[in-house]
């Protein structure tokens, strides 16, 4: 497996940061190679957010990525900002509940998701991310489905247990959303 190089990014609350902690996590605990570094904006909620991830069988040489594989995209600005940013033939992964602009390049996977829909259907907007998680797991195969769903628990606090039955089944909804 080659490395790959993700950026998660989205508005602060939705959930971002617990994505790439649950990828990097879940690497670690398949033996892999792993970097997870987040970026804040100044907000606390509502401002920007992103943290890049990489999952390699090899050493990595810098946690730095200014050209990802794949780029996960949760709101408009995102979008913008990070679309050019993705290698060619890599995967572009939109969350068209709030994304309504379409992806301007033909040289990317570009792959759409209705994270926030799936997620209301389920009951509770804050597992988008988990839908979101679930589809891009599926579809690069970086890490095995199970291992996620096992890291769950160890990477969710202890008082947010609770809502562990639901984020499983948020990530099988994004994993749906792609073997359909």
């Amino acid at each position: 497996m080659a490395a790959e190089e993700v950026i998660m990014a989205g508005f602060g609350g939705q959930g971002v940061m617990l994505m790439g902690q649950l990828l990097a996590y879940s690497g670690m605990k398949e033996d892999k190679e792993v970097s997870w570094m987040p970026s804040y904006g100044p907000e606390m909620r509502g401002g920007t957010a992103n943290c890049t991830v990489i999952v390699s069988q090899e050493r990595i040489a810098s946690p730095v990525v200014s050209s990802p594989s794949t780029a996960v995209v949760m709101n408009r600005p995102s979008l913008d900002k990070f679309e050019d940013q993705v290698q060619e033939g890599g995967n572009l992964f939109i969350n068209t509940s709030l994304i309504s602009k379409e992806a301007k390049r033909d040289d990317i996977n570009v792959i759409e998701v209705p994270a926030n829909e799936i997620a209301n259907e389920l009951g509770n907007s804050k597992v988008a991310n988990m839908v979101m998680l679930g589809a891009f797991i599926t579809q690069t195969g970086v890490i095995d489905f199970d291992t996620v769903m096992e890291a769950l628990e160890d990477v969710l606090p202890e008082h947010r247990h609770n809502l562990l039955p639901l984020n499983e089944k948020a990530l099988q909804k994004g994993k749906k959303v792609i073997k359909e």
